[in-house]
This record gives structure tokens, C-alpha cells and sequence, in this order.
């Protein structure tokens, strides 16, 4: 496990990243929520989506299984893409 002192407090870089991943996990959550209730993705929703997962620097399983739900919607016509 890699640490530090900075400014007197000890970090742990390890859970950190763990929050980052987390956040960058439920921010892609919210976005696949709001899409797939709305029903439609829109090159703007494509583009906020890409750069939210790429922000991170990394994918990791729960990211995949979000933009997962996507792709399946989209294979069975139960997610439309508008503004393309």
C-alpha cells in the first residue's frame, strides 16, 4: 500500500484512487440512468458519456457493465439515438 505525508496528514493512495474510481463510477451510473429513462442518446449524451469514462484514465467492471446496458438497449431497439 503506497502513502505519503501531505500538509501532516498521511494519504493513502490506494483509497484515493478507490474514490475516484467510485465517483467516476456513479457519475457514469447517473448518465445511463438518465439516458436509458429518457429513452433516446444524443451525440451530446454519446460525448458527456465518452469523456466522463475516459476522464478517469481507465474502465473497470461496473463501467463496463453500465455502458453494457447501453449497447443492449440499442441492439434491441429499446434505445434510440436522435441528433446523429
Amino acid at each position: 500500500m503506497k502513502s505519503c505525508i501531505y500538509q501532516g496528514k498521511m494519504i493513502n493512495y490506494n483509497s484515493t484512487y478507490k474514490t475516484l474510481n467510485n465517483k467516476s463510477e456513479l457519475a457514469v451510473e447517473a448518465i445511463v440512468n438518465r439516458i436509458i429513462a429518457s429513452g433516446e442518446m444524443s451525440r451530446q449524451d454519446h460525448a458527456l458519456l465518452t469523456s466522463t469514462v475516459l476522464n478517469n484514465g481507465e474502465i473497470d467492471e461496473g463501467g463496463r457493465r453500465q455502458i453494457n446496458r447501453i449497447f443492449d438497449r440499442i441492439q434491441t431497439g429499446r434505445l434510440k439515438l436522435v441528433n446523429w
